[in-house]
């Protein structure tokens, strides 16, 4: 397994890369920018403001370790002091970072590998935040969707609730889309499937967008006020305060037995850190293991990515120990990396365990250090645990489903029977490690992920091998839930049918669980991306 930093712990630890070592020495004086200088056209300015040499550096950087880095011009041609069109310099950034990734194009779709539509002015994959605030700019500043209330270190701070609407624009009810383990919703005994019918004051049902304002609105404040009805009937009022939580990355495990078969289910969160996380994944195939599970069940509908070491974990729970040493997946950076010419990368010090600075001989090790050729960022099957006995896994996505969850799906592909179940996931086979530059984190596109076929670039997203509406009217687990029904059914038959109807009762209609019919009230905030803290030091 390969050494993992906590991201949080990591940006709060590294001491900003001083602009005075970077930009204030004009780059060019710099030893790491004289190769960046050399080529006519990216010789940037001997001086500039603070804000005008952040945004020197976020280019500069990018042209040697964007993933894309062949299709970027030069620094005169791009001219990066150019954005200051907002008075936030953080949205100038933004607006920097999203030009950045908008110049490599998808041969295969014809628009930026970073394109998110048309009315999108924020990229697909990189990000950047503000390590003062922790934060990146917001959707209410009209730059990037916000980071989950959850971080990746399991740590909340919200409700712990999300809501969905099911039916059509005039008559529907909303649904807890799902609670977060340790949440104040948690601890109230709110679970997804419940319906509300009262948020506050104000009556739900009658107004799609007055509601879904309200909600959001709601969800700002302190403390929360809901009234509904559980999925058994059961009439309820909750009245909620928020508060910092530890929550688990499991929402739901269970064993089911059908067709004499039994079947093992996992419905998780997010790729938390292994402190987090590991934990919860170990008891939780210790289970599997003592029933003796045959075939798993990986509801992933949620779950926006993470680290990568513990997607490894996961996949080494699941594959038999008959793969240990097998290829589970190699990163591609770019050539400039590949070949150690980034030399940029000398002003990032790479930080251990514990956010302290390390040495060898004396010398200040740093991210140039680090080999980040192919053979080198290939990486094996480990065994864990004792479950060996897994050869069918089904897995259940939404367009919320990225990153380091369709990592796992992609590596397990070549060695056992995967099938998909759901949605068209997001599409996200890139990952990074953080950039500092003065008080940010710049998560640029670093490097492509492939299983051992070099099967990768879902760009698209994995589609479904059946297609199925996320039914929040039923909890995590539930047999009759349209995605699970449909799995294990698969897994009990072979049969795998490619379009799944899933109806429920609406205001005493039927309605037909769909794309159109089901959407989310309260804002999906979930983190989306795939952290990787390389290790591996070319250093004698």
């Amino acid at each position: 397994m390969k050494t993992k930093i906590d991201i949080r712990n990591l940006s709060r630890a590294i001491l900003p890369v001083l602009i005075a070592a970077i930009s204030l020495s004009s780059c060019s004086k710099d030893e790491a920018m004289d190769d960046e200088s050399v080529e006519t056209g990216n010789e940037a300015p001997a001086d500039g403001t603070r804000d005008e040499l952040t945004k020197d550096s976020i280019f500069l950087y990018a042209k040697q370790v964007y993933l894309w880095n062949d299709a970027l011009p030069s620094y005169e041609a791009f001219n990066p002091r150019k954005y200051n069109q907002s008075s936030d310099p953080l949205d100038n950034y933004y607006s920097e970072l999203f030009a950045i990734t908008q110049f490599k194009v998808n041969p295969a779709t014809g628009k930026p590998y970073e394109y998110v539509s048309a009315s999108a002015n924020y990229p697909k994959y990189s990000y950047i935040t503000d390590e003062e605030s922790n934060n990146p700019p917001t959707t209410a500043t009209g730059s990037v969707p916000v980071v989950s209330e959850v971080t990746l270190e399991g740590v909340g701070t919200d409700f712990g609730i999300a809501l969905s609407a099911v039916g059509s624009q005039t008559s529907y009810q909303i649904y807890i889309r799902y609670v977060s383990p340790g949440s104040p919703a948690a601890k109230n005994s709110l679970n997804r499937g419940d319906i509300l019918t009262q948020i506050n004051d104000h009556k739900l049902g009658a107004n799609f967008a007055t509601d879904q304002d309200v909600v959001n609105r709601a969800f700002d404040q302190a403390t929360l006020r809901l009234t509904g009805k559980k999925s058994s009937g059961e009439a309820f009022t909750r009245s909620l305060t928020k508060q910092t939580y530890n929550s688990s990355p499991v929402y739901k495990d269970t064993v089911f037995t059908s067709g004499g078969k039994k079947i093992g289910y996992l419905a998780f969160a997010r790729f938390a850190n292994p402190s987090n996380a590991l934990g919860p994944l170990n008891t939780v195939f210790n289970k599997l293991t003592a029933v003796g599970v045959q075939d798993l069940v990986i509801d992933l509908r949620y779950n926006g990515g993470g680290y990568v070491s513990t997607a490894e974990h996961l996949a080494n729970l699941i594959a038999p120990s008959s793969l240990s040493g097998q290829v589970m997946f190699t990163e591609y950076y770019n050539q400039t990396m590949q070949k150690g010419e980034a030399t940029i990368l000398k002003n990032q010090p790479l930080l251990d365990a514990n956010g302290k600075s390390q040495f060898q001989n004396g010398r200040l090790i740093t991210y140039n250090d680090i080999d980040y050729s192919v053979g080198e960022n290939t990486y094996k099957f480990q065994k864990e645990g004792s479950l060996n006995s897994v050869k069918n896994v089904v897995f259940i996505v939404t367009g919320n489903t990225a990153s380091a969850s369709e990592l796992l799906i992609n590596v397990l592909r070549p060695y056992l029977n995967v099938k998909i179940v759901g949605s068209t996931s997001y599409g996200k086979p890139v990952g990074f490690f953080p950039i500092n530059i003065d008080k940010y984190d710049v998560y640029y596109s670093m490097f492509e992920s492939r299983n051992s076929k070099s099967e990768g670039g879902y760009y698209q997203g994995f589609v479904p091998d059946a297609a199925s509406a996320d039914d929040v009217t039923r909890d995590f687990g539930d047999p009759q839930e349209a995605s699970l029904a449909a799995a294990v059914r698969y897994l009990t038959t072979g049969t795998l049918t490619a379009s799944i109807q899933a109806t429920t009762k609406v205001m005493g209609k039927n309605v037909t669980l769909s794309s159109s019919t089901v959407k989310e009230v309260s804002k999906e905030d979930s983190f989306k991306g795939m952290i990787e803290l390389p290790s591996r030091l070319k250093l004698k």
